[in-house]
């Protein structure tokens, strides 16, 4: 008798692509498998495929579309993790759902720290927010992990935006007082297995943060691209008053991950290295 899988919920996203890479194993649902619009077929599709354990790397990631539509944003990102993290405690299975800085305020200069006070200043901050407080509420054995400005060669983001501006642009101008922590895919996706692992070892739930060093803000990651892409483009560094958008962004995203590697011997993860590697691996 084979062993049962590992069941995720999303396919295409970033984190979830690197999970296939790391777990081929897996069985992934895309949005016609299982529609996070639609909590009861999650719980569902948990019961249709009985798991050894169950991540969801799905979400509403349209920050600034949340803004006017916060229900439905609200039903993707929190009625479903939490009818998953029910269905999971029914069934005695452990559970991981990755969240967002975005839970926080982003006020000060200092690394959120699992159990910093959460204050989310926009819809999909508070979205997410509600997914956490579902999850503690099942009672289940559950974590979550929470990460900032992801990025790979997969899927849609910062660092594949910038190099398709860059093909007809020599000069951008970024938002410069935006602070982070750039975070591979393929890190989360590693600490997800590792804490997944670990639960179904018997090792409680918990929060933990996971987010690349060294602290930098978007014009300066978007430097480092340009660096590493060979790419002469100027960049000026803006605040983000000068990019209006529908969603504020919290100006302080760094993330503290001491329990991380603290519990798993897992360190922050070098976003300079990998963005040379995603680089390369856009150019194969």
């Amino acid at each position: 008798m084979s062993p049962r899988p590992l069941l995720v919920f999303g396919r295409t996203g970033q984190v979830a692509q690197a999970l296939a890479r790391l777990d081929p194993e897996a069985v992934f649902l895309s949005r016609s498998d299982a529609d996070l619009s639609d909590p009861d077929a999650c719980a569902q599709a948990i019961r249709a495929h009985a798991p050894r354990a169950v991540i969801n790397a799905a979400a509403w990631t349209a920050v600034d579309a949340a803004e006017s539509d916060e229900a439905a944003a609200t039903v993707v990102n929190g009625a479903a993790p939490g009818a998953m993290a029910r269905e999971c405690a029914r069934l005695n299975l452990p559970f991981l759902s990755i969240s967002t800085d975005y839970v926080f305020d982003g006020a000060g200069d200092q690394p959120f720290t699992p159990d910093h006070p959460t204050a989310p200043i926009n819809a999909y901050g508070r979205s997410k927010r509600a997914g956490e407080e579902a999850i503690l509420a099942a009672g289940g054995q559950a974590a979550i992990l929470r990460t900032s400005w992801v990025f790979s060669a997969d899927g849609a983001n910062f660092l594949k935006t910038m190099l398709r501006l860059s093909e007809t642009r020599d000069a951008l101008s970024v938002v410069e007082d935006q602070i982070g922590g750039p975070t591979p895919a393929e890190a989360i996706a590693r600490a997800a297995l590792r804490i997944t692992e670990a639960m179904s070892a018997g090792r409680p739930g918990g929060f933990w943060h996971i987010a690349g060093r060294p602290y930098v803000s978007w014009a300066e990651f978007a430097r480092w691209i340009f660096h590493c892409a060979g790419r002469d483009v100027a960049v000026t560094g803006i605040p983000s008053s000068g990019y209006p958008t529908p969603a504020r962004r919290p100006l302080n995203s760094r993330l503290d991950c001491t329990t991380l590697a603290r519990d798993f011997a897992l360190g922050q993860p070098d976003w300079k290295a990998q963005t040379r590697a995603d680089i390369r691996r856009l150019r194969a």
